[in-house]
């Protein structure tokens, strides 16, 4: 398909597609931009240790803006993976915490950190040995 050809091509032989999802839409693009976002899987990993306020999130990430983190928190409350709780306290509080399907979410989430952090020395090494051999 050339770059000017955008029209979608038919099944070959009426083959039904396949995708991660077999022919439905399970929302994995869905789960998979959220999880693509710099900043989400901090934030879930953060909240999995327990309720946080703003601040408190802002400063356990190193790095995020307060406009970055007020958009990651907004974009996690509106898929149902975090609750957002206002204090009428002056100045107002905000407490954040994980649903229960943000929890769930989390602790797979916190098992792929883990799993970074065990092979952060042997994925530089490979990469190391790739760049001299194809450098």
């Amino acid at each position: 398909m050339s770059v000017t050809n955008t029209a979608v091509s038919p099944q070959v032989n009426g083959a039904a597609p396949s995708g991660p999802c077999g022919d439905d839409d399970c929302g994995i693009r869905d789960v998979l931009d959220r999880l693509g976002d710099r900043w989400t899987v901090l934030v879930l990993v953060e909240l999995s240790k327990g309720t946080r306020r703003f601040r408190e999130l802002e400063r356990a990430i190193p790095g995020i803006s307060q406009r970055m983190l007020t958009l990651t928190t907004k974009r996690l409350c509106r898929d149902g993976l975090v609750e957002r709780t206002v204090y009428p306290t002056t100045p107002p509080q905000t407490d954040y915490r994980l649903t229960p399907m943000g929890g769930s979410l989390a602790g797979m989430v916190s098992a792929l950190a883990d799993w970074s952090r065990d092979h952060k020395d042997a994925i530089a090494a490979a990469r190391s040995g790739w760049d001299q051999d194809h450098g």
